[in-house]
């Protein structure tokens, strides 16, 4: 199991989200909603409402799934990270892998 976390626009979450569970590159995805970002861009400090977009997948569709991800996201530098958790539950896991059609590792 993969989680990939991304920040995106209020705007363009629903849709972005949307796309890569459609197009079975992850199995799920959590939008949370009401984040403050505070960040350096082109040497100005920017405050930015955002939400956070957390989305499940297999290791054997990371690489399509952030491929997908990328190509989809408005911003010029997306943050796109992969997180691999130490622990998933057996059933949860069993569920992702039918979701995305990966193979059984």
């Amino acid at each position: 199991m993969r989680v990939i976390f991304t920040t995106c626009r209020s705007d363009e979450a629903e849709e972005l989200a949307s796309r890569l569970v459609e197009e079975r590159l992850v199995a799920c995805a959590n939008l949370l909603t009401g984040v403050r970002s505070i960040f350096h861009w082109q040497g100005e400090v920017c405050r930015e409402e955002e939400v956070v977009v957390l989305m499940e997948t297999t290791a054997d569709r990371i690489d399509s799934a952030t491929a997908r991800l990328r190509a989809l996201h408005s911003y010029d530098v997306p943050k796109i990270i992969v997180i691999e958790p130490e622990r998933c539950n057996d059933d949860y896991r069993s569920w992702l892998r039918s979701v995305v059609g990966a193979a059984t590792r």
